[in-house]
């Protein structure tokens, strides 16, 4: 099943591309990767705000991450036409805005990971990075960088 096929599958409805923050584009295509630029959880004009360890649980954290994955996919898809033209995920590099003795930032990250492997399979499987910081732009809890082999 392609991926756009199993989105529909899922109930998830991509929301228009986000617009930049600031003087950096979307996403940069180099030959056959297309680079996503870091995604924050927005969502119907909301972001969330918040460390991990202190005001956010993993679960929800695991849920922003997946709202990152979500607004990435937009941006691929206003990129390529279709989820359908990527031919692989490549890698993430997921950041946690984490309070002090905070260390489950890979359990956090896995909120994007899970959801690119349901929709490309093996394909979906990536090397990534979980890292903690101690902040993150407007105070969400979680960013999120993709790089697509398409």
């Amino acid at each position: 099943m392609s991926a756009e096929a199993k989105l529909a599958e899922f109930g998830i409805t991509l929301p228009a591309p986000p617009t930049p923050a600031g003087l950096y584009a979307p996403c940069v295509r180099s030959g056959s990767l297309l680079y996503v630029s870091g995604q924050i959880p927005s969502k119907d004009g909301q972001m969330p705000s918040g460390y991990l360890g202190k005001d956010v649980t993993v679960e929800e954290g695991q849920a922003h991450a997946r709202q990152c994955t979500i607004n990435a996919l937009s941006i691929v898809r206003g990129e390529l036409g279709s989820l359908d033209a990527v031919k692989r995920v490549v890698r993430i590099g997921g950041f946690v805005a984490s309070a002090p003795g905070f260390t489950d930032q890979p359990a956090v990250v896995n909120g994007a990971s899970q959801l690119l492997i349901d929709l490309f399979g093996e394909a979906g499987k990536h090397a990534r990075a979980a890292v903690g910081v101690a902040e993150l732009p407007r105070g969400v809890p979680v960013e999120v960088e993709f790089l697509f082999e398409v």
